[in-house]
């Protein structure tokens, strides 16, 4: 029995070693494709430095504030924003009030920005201190795009109330 094991192992490695030479022998000289193929081309993520950050109109509705952050792309290619900002509420000397935006729970997608064009996210706090006391009004709206380390200031004058501050992502259909 021993020697059938391992003349049948010899045989095994062997017929491997032929598949291994044989397949070597053809990825090394694959056919020629009739045309090339294209490569897909990703687009790349926004910067902070391709994107102008603006407010949009602030609107009150249900008990609740929002104010649309607008992202527009300056750049003279198309970028790709996913997800959602970081927006915290700063004083005059930029030292931050209360914690940071939550995110809205919202899904998302990517959103393509061609040259020109804007998407935005929004925020929303209550409408006054419906569950609780609202915070010392803010001058500034620090505002880093999604996947971005830096911060772009934007002057907005904003009061969280009741705890409730919240950021929703990024779109093109205003939603929260």
């Amino acid at each position: 029995m021993y020697a059938s094991a391992r003349g049948t192992a010899a045989a095994l490695t062997a017929a491997l070693l032929g598949l291994t030479a044989a397949g070597a022998a053809w990825s090394a000289t694959p056919p020629a494709p009739a045309t090339a193929p294209r490569a897909a081309t990703a687009v790349r993520t926004c910067t902070t430095s391709d994107l102008y950050l603006s407010m949009g109109r602030k609107e009150g509705a249900a008990g609740s504030l929002y104010w649309s952050i607008r992202f527009t792309n300056t750049g003279t290619t198309g970028c790709a924003l996913r997800g959602y900002p970081g927006v915290s509420v700063l004083d005059t000397t930029h030292h931050q009030i209360g914690p940071a935006a939550t995110h809205s729970g919202s899904p998302y997608g990517t959103v393509t920005l061609a040259p020109a064009h804007s998407a935005s996210a929004t925020a929303r706090t209550t409408n006054g201190p419906v569950g609780g006391p609202c915070l010392r009004t803010g001058t500034y709206l620090r505002v880093y795009p999604p996947a971005s380390h830096t911060a772009t200031l934007l002057p907005a004058p904003w009061q969280t109330c009741s705890g409730v501050f919240q950021v929703g992502p990024v779109n093109t259909q205003g939603n929260f």
